[in-house]
């Protein structure tokens, strides 16, 4: 496989300037939310990262997976938090979650600082 999620997150991000730009209301809207919903709570930002990982892979999502595998990378999650995650993740989705799993594992080591 050859995708990068670096590349995937850019691409995404700009392709998304119109957008945000021709419908600022709902994205601003969009952005409290998110910035709401992952914010320090009774969950800490991390394992509220990690919960968003685990739902792009049980939705296949590449672009999800760039986002939120970076910005855990960011946290300083580790890799055997990554892995345990994972492993609920691959349990509760079976073969295909298994699939979008490595895909974590190598966005994880694409935002590693170098």
């Amino acid at each position: 496989m050859s995708k990068s999620f670096k590349t995937i997150t850019q691409d995404i991000s700009k392709a998304l300037l119109p957008f945000r730009k021709e419908v600022a209301a709902p994205m601003a809207g969009f952005d409290a939310m998110a910035k709401a919903a992952m914010s320090e709570g009774v969950l800490s930002a991390l394992n509220k990262e990690l919960i968003a990982t685990a739902i792009a892979v049980s939705t296949r999502c590449d672009g999800c997976i760039g986002y939120h595998v970076r910005a855990l990378v960011k946290m300083g999650a580790t890799r055997e938090q990554i892995n345990e995650m994972l492993a609920v993740a691959v349990y509760m989705g079976g073969g295909p979650s298994l699939m979008y799993a490595a895909e974590v594992l190598r966005a994880f080591e694409e935002f590693q600082p170098v």
